[in-house]
């Protein structure tokens, strides 16, 4: 499923206690960011964590997580000198099934 041109989620729908995988290829790629990190939680940034994201051979990031909330993965990302992309304040959420 894609949210927009920058982010993918599979699979879809996402089920509670299965992986989800992440794509991004958003502002912090296209700015030329040396690494990217998705900063996830759930049903409301609750159990919030970070984690490295991988490169992929067409330059978007990977990384996948597992769904462990009730309502929703809540997610944005960052790089490595600090500079967040959080789809301009509103986040990214993707509902759990």
């Amino acid at each position: 499923m894609h949210h927009d041109d920058r982010v993918a989620i599979e699979p879809h729908p996402v089920r509670k206690g299965q992986n989800v995988t992440i794509k991004y290829k958003g502002l912090l790629v296209n700015s030329g960011a040396d690494a990217v990190w998705l900063h996830y939680g759930y049903d409301g940034w609750q159990s919030s964590a970070t984690v490295a994201m991988g490169w992929q051979s067409d330059r978007s990031c990977v990384a996948t997580i597992p769904a462990l909330g009730n309502r929703e993965i809540n997610f944005c990302f960052k790089d490595s000198a600090s500079n967040w992309d959080n789809n301009s304040g509103w986040n990214w959420k993707c509902d759990i099934m």
